[in-house]
């Protein structure tokens, strides 16, 4: 029995020492964790498809976050006290530029000095046709390809510059995630060729898809030209509408980030099809349907050649 005993005491000796060498591993791991994030630069983007492109193109050699969440309406995004907190200490601040985040000269402002890059810069802009932003740039321009690879250039030479050390990892994953980018506009090119041309028109609630639109061959029909002014006067919906029967389009989309009514009622009155759900100023949550920026694109451009080829079929069969 007093061995037993013994043995008993030894064994819960052991899983004590065993349990504290758990706890003792995790807290320095995380302590780690820690001074590893202190040990590079931080960057703050503005919304997460530009954090995801950051991420990829730093890789281990920065660290990124974003001020607005998966889901968010960017153009009228409201920083909060905390945005504003996390923020000051970044080393980076990222903006995609053209107007799109209305709110970033006030935030800035308020980083007490942290420098800036805008990832726009160097992209032929297309002009607003419509409108009180007649003329004025379309900012989407991450939703073309072409367009995302002057995006990633910016993106390495930033970082490059603070964080000089790391240039090499930096310039191999921008090479990298180039490739990438290349290699998914043929698939998209190949969706759409499966439409018929004269169905190949884009319509959605926010004139967001300009850039797509160009690359794709897809001609563009919007209710709204930025989703500052949403959710769609009596006019624009009312000229969309016309256009839609005059053209015979057969499917109407509307974004992620906006309320579908307006691109609903056009449907319902015109004997189009709602096609559902676009993505383009937002990622999803991980989880979810589009937590890349090359998921974006590829769902993006599925669901659009999908309303496209299934409202062409339904046609054909009536």
């Amino acid at each position: 029995m007093a061995k037993f005993r013994l043995e008993l005491e030894f064994m819960r000796s052991r899983v004590l020492r065993q349990a504290c060498r758990a706890v003792l591993v995790a807290l320095a791991c995380a302590f780690s964790g820690v001074l590893g994030a202190a040990d590079v630069p931080r960057v703050v983007t503005t919304f997460t498809v530009l954090a995801d492109m950051a991420e990829r193109v730093g890789g281990d050699a920065v660290e990124v976050v974003s001020v607005t969440r998966p889901g968010a309406e960017i153009h009228n995004y409201q920083p909060t006290p905390r945005d504003i907190g996390r923020s000051r200490d970044a080393d980076l601040v990222i903006r995609n530029g053209m107007g799109l985040e209305l709110w970033f000269d006030r935030f800035l402002s308020r980083l007490d000095g942290v420098p800036s890059v805008t990832l726009s810069d160097g992209v032929e802009p297309i002009s607003i046709g419509s409108g009180p932003y007649d003329g004025k740039p379309n900012p989407h321009a991450w939703m073309s390809p072409l367009s995302a690879m002057v995006y990633v250039d910016n993106i390495r030479d930033a970082f490059i510059d603070i964080a000089p050390e790391s240039a090499d990892q930096i310039n191999t994953n921008a090479d990298a995630y180039k490739d990438e980018i290349a290699a998914a506009l043929d698939p998209l090119l190949a969706l759409i060729a499966t439409v018929p041309e004269q169905s190949r028109w884009l319509v959605s609630s926010e004139g967001a898809f300009s850039y797509l639109a160009r690359d794709l061959g897809l001609r563009e029909l919007y209710l709204w030209p930025i989703n500052a002014d949403a959710q769609g006067t009596p006019q624009q919906v009312r000229r969309v509408i016309d256009t839609v029967r005059e053209n015979a389009i057969p499917v109407v989309f509307s974004e992620s980030t906006v309320s579908p009514k307006a691109a609903q009622q056009v449907a319902r009155e015109t004997g189009a099809s709602y096609g559902g759900v676009l993505y383009v100023d937002s990622l999803s949550e991980p989880d979810g349907p589009v937590p890349t920026y090359l998921d974006l694109l590829r769902v993006t451009v599925e669901t659009i050649v999908s309303g496209l080829v299934d409202s062409a079929n339904i046609n054909d069969a009536g």
